[in-house]
């Protein structure tokens, strides 16, 4: 059975909201929580972007859902030797219910320290030779690895769970995804693709879990939860890998102006029709996803939870 947990956005939400949002979706009956990893916003007008490790030692007080992070980039602004141990922190604050998402990142978050964008291809090669870093830590054993692109030098992790971090790989694309199969615990991917999952089992994969997000936008006026989503999320609707190689909001800000608002009224759930919302998170599980993530876009999410509670999940889950 498909299960379904809610999306928290450090882009849009300040930590103190997003501590509030993961109480109210384990109270509405959501069943585990994905958080973003970003340094910037996509676009100003989201207007946050916290260090996402300290907002995932507050959740750990917060709730008792699981945590995942969708999606943390381990090549680049944070080493993967560092990126172990703030997840196998954070595994031992839920009490081992912490999966670590990953992926190749884009340019918008991994510019900043000043080194060269690397291709697509290259950035899969780091991630894979990350990958096998982090899952070293995991053990607690000391490591030391002189690799293609990461070298470390008596590492140990002190303080580890009971069981190594389970590593979730995000994939939009046919080589991604045949990666994920290969080295990951687990999918990520943002859209209800039967190929895709299909996939990622043969390459590897097998019944390992595959995990699709989305964004809705709720509000009792359709027209305007459109307007919301268009001005805050219409990067959503940029084709190909013009998100991973954009390297500003302000680059981003001019693309979607390209972008019509009715592109987003016909890829995006919007308003207060219960039929529109259980068919876009539905979609993820006749495509064989075994878990789903939703976050609201915008401001009015006591709304969006309540109006879950009531009317979404119950169709979804009874």
């Amino acid at each position: 059975m498909t299960e379904y947990g809610y999306f928290l956005s450090c882009e849009e939400h300040s930590p103190a909201e997003l501590v509030e949002q993961a109480r109210m979706a384990e109270q509405a009956g959501f069943t585990g929580l994905w958080i973003s990893d970003h340094f910037h916003p996509w676009v100003r007008e989201q207007g946050q972007s916290a260090f996402v490790w300290s907002v995932i030692g507050a959740l750990s007080e917060a709730t008792s859902l699981p945590v995942q992070t969708a999606v943390t980039c381990p090549i680049m602004r944070l080493h993967p030797a560092l990126t172990a141990q703030a997840a196998a922190t954070s595994s031992v604050l839920l009490g081992g219910r912490f999966r670590l998402g990953v992926g190749t990142g884009e340019a918008l978050n991994e510019h900043i320290l000043g080194g060269p964008w690397p291709p697509a291809p290259i950035r899969m090669d780091m991630l894979e030779e990350a990958v096998q870093v982090m899952r070293q830590l995991f053990t607690g054993k000391q490591v030391t690895h002189h690799g293609k692109y990461y070298t470390v030098e008596n590492a140990r992790l002190y303080t580890v769970p009971d069981e190594p971090v389970p590593i979730d790989v995000s994939a939009f694309g046919p080589t991604a995804t045949a990666l994920a199969g290969r080295i990951g615990d687990g999918l990520i991917t943002m859209a209800p693709d039967t190929d895709a999952v299909e996939r990622f089992r043969r390459a590897g994969g097998g019944t390992k879990p595959a995990s699709g997000g989305l964004k809705v936008c709720w509000g009792p006026d359709r027209d305007e939860a459109v307007r919301t989503a268009h001005r805050l999320w219409a990067t959503e609707q940029l084709p190909g890998e013009l998100p991973q190689v954009l390297s500003t909001p302000t680059h981003f800000e001019q693309a979607v102006e390209l972008v019509p608002p009715e592109r987003v009224a016909a890829n995006v759930a919007c308003g207060d029709d219960v039929d529109a919302h259980v068919r876009a998170l539905d979609a993820y599980a006749q495509a064989g996803f075994d878990a789903v993530y939703v976050t609201q876009i915008g401001p009015e999410y006591r709304g969006f939870f309540d109006f879950y509670r009531t009317k979404v999940l119950p169709q979804l889950t009874g």
